[in-house]
């Protein structure tokens, strides 16, 4: 069985939380597949993009380079789903195997949260939020800088979630 060490896409180094390699057999022919567990923001780079130059480090110290097509995985936890077609196996024949009619499939999600995931790298989204506010309180936050307002609202979100916790 090939067990993955590190990959990289065009060159970046990605944090992989799981990780599944193997040979898809389907009536199509052959395809290597990696199943990855990343982070949102990882999926969120790739989701729009058709093809990769991807390195794969194996345990063992083979290298795979390849370019392969990404797909995103719909799922509990953010996946990445990698694959590139295949003319020749036999270089890939410790590789697990996995056929169309197989009910067995790799499962990566298991033993790992999304909060495990966000402790490595939190994605951060814009929010847009109406507010009520007294005039003085509009004029006020107008004139911060939007670092400084997300401090402060992180800040509050933070005090309030702990008092919470504590009620």
């Amino acid at each position: 069985m090939a067990v993955v060490k590190s990959v990289t896409i065009d060159g970046e180094s990605i944090h992989v939380f799981r990780n599944a390699v193997y040979i898809f057999e389907s009536s199509l022919g052959f395809t290597l597949e990696l199943d990855l567990i990343v982070s949102e923001v990882v999926v969120k780079k790739y989701k729009t993009v058709d093809n990769l130059i991807v390195e794969i480090e194996l345990e063992d110290g083979r290298i795979i380079h390849s370019i392969m097509h990404a797909k995103i995985l719909s799922g509990g936890l953010p996946q990445l789903n990698l694959f590139c077609d295949l003319d020749d196996i036999q270089e890939y024949a410790d590789y697990d195997r996995v056929s169309e009619n197989d009910s067995w499939f790799p499962n990566i999600e298991d033993g790992i949260t999304i909060e495990e995931i966000r402790k490595v790298e939190m994605p951060h989204e814009d929010v847009s939020i109406k507010l009520n506010l007294p005039i003085n309180q509009i004029e006020w936050i107008k004139k911060q800088k939007k670092k400084s307002l997300n401090e402060i609202f992180q800040e509050m979100i933070n005090e309030y979630w702990e008092k919470q916790d504590i009620e």
